[in-house]
């Protein structure tokens, strides 16, 4: 950067006030998320849909290399997003939600299964031409201490999208996206001069989010993009994120296994559980009235900031099964309170169980109401 543009690049910096909890999490637009949601699936094609997604990774073992089996790591998984929509997928470690995110980005070549972009099927795109969809499709990793590169100054790593795929006409021009970028993300302009290493993990992560913007991406996948950080600082992250979409009418895919942070940034949520959706609804939904047994496991987990509210504990029985070899039937079926012998025999797909809410489980709305109650809860 020339002497003149690097003066041009300064600009005070502005203390912002922290976020403090998640009620101080905000959205910036005038409808609440659920009302946006609705909005959005009354108008056109999807920017994003999957159909019946698989991915599985084959085992090798003995002298030969034979192969000895393989990892059902994503299992028939589908689901559709709009712009400026937040879609959550959350559970626990090894369900397979990271595998879906890379599968799209197409870091992971998938076994079967559909992946359209804007009504353009990409799975099947050979890698000579991904291209166009590195551009519109970007990914804000977990760890913002080892996603940025070491050795590149901040100026550096915000322009490589931008050269690359030939958005700036001019070095002016090029100065001129790098310094909104740091704007968008509220980070002084004199901070591109500097390395990663010089930043916090707060400020990394939002280094990371104006790479991914730099390119003029429609869809950011937030691959556990908060789980790092400090409680407060993750809270600004949320609402930076939340921002930048109300802003840019940015697709957010969110995988995290924090359901506290996801019930104040999304607006529907899928529920994993080893490779496979269990449930899928609006936000507001799911956490007032959720179907399956296991979402209401995992709900019963989130931690609550009011040091004097009492929440029973919904306390599983069991280790999840392997994905090398899942349970026949339904595969909650090994830990699952209210399993029956149709469960342990017949998958169940997800079905209409409300108004926009699908739930993969045998148990009749009606009946998962009446049983909810009957849940063993523990101190």
């Amino acid at each position: 950067m020339s002497p003149t543009s690097a003066a041009r690049s300064r600009r005070p910096w502005r203390r912002r006030r922290p976020a403090i909890w998640w009620p101080a999490i905000t959205r910036s637009a005038g409808l609440p998320p659920e009302a946006a949601a609705a909005a959005l699936q009354a108008s056109g094609v999807p920017l994003l849909n999957v159909v019946g997604l698989k991915k599985h990774f084959a085992l090798h073992g003995g002298l030969l290399g034979l192969s000895t089996g393989k990892v059902h790591a994503v299992d028939g998984v589908s689901f559709t997003l709009r712009r400026g929509e937040t879609l959550s997928v959350v559970g626990e470690s090894g369900c397979g939600k990271s595998t879906v995110g890379k599968t799209i980005l197409r870091l992971l070549d998938p076994t079967e299964g559909e992946i359209w972009l804007d009504g353009a099927r990409i799975d099947t795109l050979p890698a000579r031409q991904l291209r166009p969809l590195r551009r519109r499709v970007q990914v804000v990793f977990q760890d913002p201490f080892s996603s940025l590169n070491p050795r590149m100054r901040v100026r550096d790593i915000l322009a490589e999208p931008v050269v690359n795929f030939g958005l700036a006409k001019s070095g002016s021009e090029l100065d001129d996206r790098i310094a909104a970028l740091m704007d968008k993300v509220h980070l002084p302009r004199d901070a591109l001069r500097r390395y990663p290493h010089e930043f916090s993990g707060g400020q990394r992560q939002r280094i990371g989010i104006a790479r991914a913007l730099a390119p003029g991406a429609d869809l950011i996948i937030c691959d556990e993009a908060v789980s790092a950080l400090d409680v407060s600082v993750k809270a600004q992250i949320v609402n930076l994120l939340a921002e930048l979409q109300d802003e840019l009418g940015l697709a957010l895919l969110f995988i995290s296994h924090d359901l506290a942070i996801v019930e104040h940034l999304t607006h529907r949520v899928g529920v994993m559980y080893l490779g496979k959706i269990v449930e899928l609804t609006d936000r507001r939904t799911l956490f007032s009235r959720a179907h399956h047994p296991y979402t209401k496991a995992l709900l019963s987990a989130v931690p609550v900031p009011d040091p004097l509210a009492k929440r029973d504990r919904i306390i599983l029985r069991g280790d999840v099964p392997s994905p090398i070899n899942p349970p026949s039937g339904c595969r909650f079926h090994t830990r699952c309170p209210f399993v029956f012998d149709r469960c342990r025999v017949e998958e169940p797909l997800l079905r209409p169980v409300g108004e926009a809410h699908l739930s993969a489980c045998h148990l009749d709305a009606s009946v998962a109401v009446q049983t909810e109650r009957l849940l063993p809860h523990h101190a």
